[in-house]
């Protein structure tokens, strides 16, 4: 379902490693390009639109034959001592490549995202979505900011909720406990009382 809608929006933390993997499989058979982006919450520096649509471009570039000669150009150009092209050449030439090649732009935890950067980077998605009719968009983040994608990416969002249950905590409390590196630290009993003290509704992400 996510490869046939145009632009699909998931209300989830938990579920967008899954899909990247199945889209980069898919992606190798159908000629098609992946990139993804998640935003740390600790790494306020790291989440302009510059940084975020930068990295894009270079992963939807390193799955092509060949660095386009336009890019190439436009890096050579760009001037003296400034290390990453101007945000508008990034806008253009992610719209160039996803207008002529299927491609899959995954951004994960946008809530995390400061909000002014978060409204123009939505804005600068559209965008690319506007001009690139193979381009597909899959975002995750918290229901908070459901309104500002429908507002910002123009009714082309397709919503998806979904809700972790306590089946679902169980199961990842103990496969993470599974992992644990020092297995003495903790025995059956404790594990058993932290897992009795999960509330019996699970609140959503």
């Amino acid at each position: 379902m996510i490869l046939e809608e145009r632009e699909v929006l998931l209300i989830s933390c938990n579920v967008s490693s899954l899909v990247i993997d199945t889209l980069c499989k898919q992606a190798e058979e159908r000629n098609a390009g992946v990139a993804s982006f998640y935003f740390d919450f600790a790494a306020p520096q790291e989440q302009s639109p510059t940084v975020v649509l930068g990295s894009v471009l270079k992963q939807i570039i390193g799955g092509l034959g060949k660095v386009p000669e336009e890019i190439v150009k436009a890096y050579r150009e760009r001037a003296v001592g400034a290390p990453k092209l101007v945000l508008s050449k990034i806008v253009e030439f992610l719209q160039d490549i996803t207008s002529s090649r299927p491609s899959f732009i995954c951004i994960d935890a946008l809530d995390e995202c400061q909000e002014g950067y978060r409204l123009k980077l939505l804005d600068l998605l559209n965008q690319i979505l506007q001009k690139s009719p193979g381009a597909r968009l899959f975002v995750t983040g918290r229901p908070h900011i459901r309104t500002e994608i429908e507002k910002r990416l123009a009714g082309r969002a397709a919503i998806r909720s979904i809700t972790p249950t306590k089946n679902d905590i169980i199961t990842f409390l103990r496969a993470k406990l599974g992992e644990d590196t020092m297995p003495d630290a903790m025995d059956k009993g404790l594990e058993e009382e932290i897992i009795g003290n999960l509330p019996g509704t699970v609140s959503q992400m």
